[in-house]
């Protein structure tokens, strides 16, 4: 499960940042991760809450912003939403799809005390 260590590189980005600003406790954290980055949402959450024990976030609220997928089609030279690789165009039924978004996994936001 790789979501354990994504989940643990958050937890030390957020870390770095309350201790960068004084803060003595993290109240949330906002993701947002994309519907193409190969992330399962469920075991994210879960893993986070393993993590951030004994941390600034031992307290923090998990918030999961989901980003849909987006390709640029090149037969029919449409931007299309996909929900994962390997869609054919919604448009034109062709595979020939270079994404454009949804891969991305970033915090978002920290909330502080």
């Amino acid at each position: 499960m790789h979501e354990m260590s994504l989940a643990e590189s958050v937890r030390e980005i957020v870390e770095e940042t309350a201790r960068t600003h004084g803060a003595s406790r993290v109240a949330s954290v906002r993701l947002e991760i994309g519907a193409l980055a190969m992330v399962e949402i469920d075991a994210m959450r879960f893993a986070f809450d393993v993590v951030k024990r004994g941390s600034l976030a031992d307290d923090a609220l998990l918030e999961i912003v989901e980003t849909e997928g987006s390709a640029w089609c090149m037969q029919c030279s449409k931007p299309v939403a996909i929900t994962r690789r390997g869609d054919a165009c919604p448009s034109c039924d062709g595979h020939q799809l270079q994404v454009t978004g949804g891969e991305q996994l970033r915090v978002l936001d920290i909330r502080i005390d």
